[in-house]
């Protein structure tokens, strides 16, 4: 018998793939993926057409204090900066089969009020 935590992951991999199969990043609207671990959230912003991440934040990194929400918005709003500072505003949003509820949201909303259009 799986664990219901394997179980979880399964679905959220499942959920993954179905929405990797319809987002993709380009160059003129690059791809922003969010990965969700117990204590901390990662944001990447990737061209998949030439296969490179071109920023990254998280709050591993950050050391911001405050709850795991805050951190996240704080994220949102670092990788909203970097992408404007690199001439990035319009993006795909890869939720990574994470439910779009939480800390998810919270770095999603950030993101649009720094500036990014998704």
């Amino acid at each position: 018998m799986i664990s219901k935590t394997k179980q979880k992951n399964i679905k959220r991999e499942r959920r993954h793939r179905r929405i990797r199969a319809k987002v993709k990043g380009t160059s003129e609207r690059p791809r922003l993926t969010v990965y969700r671990s117990n204590k901390f959230i990662y944001a990447q912003i990737i061209d998949d057409e030439s296969g490179k991440t071109l920023l990254s934040s998280s709050d591993f990194a950050m050391r911001t204090p405050g709850t795991k929400a805050v951190k996240a918005e704080a994220v949102g709003m670092a990788i909203a900066k970097g992408a404007k500072e690199k001439g990035i505003s319009k993006i795909v949003f890869d939720r990574s089969g994470f439910i779009y509820t939480g800390r998810v949201s919270r770095l999603a909303e950030a993101a649009r009020k720094g500036g990014l259009e998704f």
